[in-house]
């Protein structure tokens, strides 16, 4: 009854859902194409393929589900991997990554005729959902087609379990329909036996985005992009990455005061959307600093205080050729973004106070003295201004985050295991 009252409500809000994507499709016109797909309406796959759907909701989740989709394509080789997303910035990172060897489209909104007009087109022999992306007639549908669904890298924050029991009649019988929870961490797992998830449901496999591959190509290009950042001077960078709005006044006086003691320093300011982009340009116009686009392809000049990073694709790489990355969505309470990421590049890796989206990541970087917490542009400038002075400091700092990526690796590898005991026990 519940689910049939949930339905109901969603194909009531389906016309203000469309109207949202036109209002959002005014700076992101990605979000005006492709409804059909949101509708399940997508090209029928030969029921003669084997097919492994993965389903990642934006950029971050698309990030960390690369190296198992690569694991994947090898291990099954004969297998048609279908990635779904729900942003039109995750569908270009799976485009980007990828290109024809995947099967790519929106996933189905989670409407029953859309997810049974998307499965009967797919006919997919698994469902891998990344982190926690739960849709009740989503796993419900799966259930009556015989598709098992495992839940990837399963995180969940107190906050969203909280969420969650307040809806505790949808919520028990969509977790109760999922054959494995793979978690993070214990915590994540307590959160979700506390929300009826039964123990045999329940794999904790660690963070697969741990196991974060660096190839030397990737380590050449961000040398060169270091070498060009830097200078003839050797200028420092500090990368502040994935700002959310209200973030970036914090860190430009954060800059301003860091300015008046090293006036060559770059900071290289990269926010989180793409349709937020030009915003931010003109709000370090308005602060009256000197800022040029990446995305026009100059590089910044001995008088250019400002690189924003107006690009898709280029953050890990940005990460590699920094001296401090600070990472955002955690000076406002979205609760963080990847910290793994300069942790693998050896870097000193700072963050807001709001991390409850990498709890875990963030307590084995801080108890290790990997990582530092700064609350506002006080303690975010006093802090950079530390590593800078005391390259000693930076280079102790940026050993032991990366000592911490290196040491919690193994969960991918966990991870394919769970997803091999589903198929093969089909």
């Amino acid at each position: 009854m519940a689910r049939l009252a949930y339905s109901l409500l969603f194909y009531l809000l389906t016309p203000f859902i469309f109207l949202r994507l036109l209002w959002r499709s005014r700076r992101a016109p990605g979000y005006r194409k492709r409804w059909g797909e949101r509708l399940g309406y997508v090209t029928p796959i030969a029921a003669s393929r084997q097919v492994i759907w993965v389903h990642s909701v934006s950029v971050g989740e698309t990030l960390a589900a690369v190296p198992m989709i690569k694991a994947l394509q090898q291990r099954y080789p004969d297998a048609l991997l279908a990635v779904t997303t729900m942003t039109p910035t995750g569908s270009a990172r799976v485009k980007a990554e990828f290109g024809d060897s995947v099967y790519h489209v929106y996933a189905p909104y989670d409407l029953p005729c859309a997810v049974n007009r998307f499965l009967q087109r797919v006919r997919p022999q698994l469902l891998v959902i990344m982190e926690t992306e739960l849709w009740p007639n989503l796993i419900h549908c799966c259930r009556q087609h015989g598709t098992p669904v495992v839940v990837a890298n399963a995180r969940l924050s107190e906050k969203s379990a909280k969420g969650y029991r307040r809806f505790s009649a949808l919520t028990a019988p969509m977790l109760a329909m999922v054959d494995r929870v793979a978690a993070q961490h214990e915590d994540d797992g307590a959160r979700f036996r506390s929300l009826g998830l039964s123990d045999e449901q329940l794999t904790i496999t660690g963070n697969i985005k741990f196991d974060l591959s660096i190839d030397e190509p990737l380590k050449q290009r961000a040398g060169e992009l270091r070498a060009e950042w830097r200078g003839r001077e050797g200028r420092p960078v500090w990368l502040v990455a994935s700002t959310h709005a209200g973030e970036e006044e914090i860190v430009l006086r954060a800059f301003r005061q860091l300015l008046t003691v090293f006036p060559s320093l770059l900071l290289v300011l990269v926010p989180r959307h793409p349709e937020r982009f030009q915003d931010v340009a003109q709000l370090c116009e308005a602060h009256r600093f000197r800022a040029v686009k990446r995305s026009l392809g100059g590089v910044p000049g001995e008088g250019d205080q400002i690189l924003l990073g107006d690009t898709m694709g280029e953050l890990l790489l940005f990460f590699g050729a920094c001296d401090i990355a600070f990472v955002g969505g955690s000076l406002v309470p979205v609760g963080g973004h990847n910290l793994i990421e300069p942790a693998a590049w050896q870097k000193p890796v700072l963050s807001g106070p709001h991390l409850f989206n990498f709890s875990e990541a963030s307590r084995l970087l801080l108890e290790a003295g990997g990582m530092a917490i700064c609350a506002d542009d006080q303690a975010l400038a006093g802090e950079v201004r530390r590593l800078l002075e005391s390259p000693e400091s930076a280079e102790s700092m940026a050993t032991v985050a990366k000592q911490v990526a290196d040491n919690n690796r193994g969960a991918l590898q966990r991870l394919l295991d769970v997803i091999e005991h589903q198929l093969s026990s089909q």
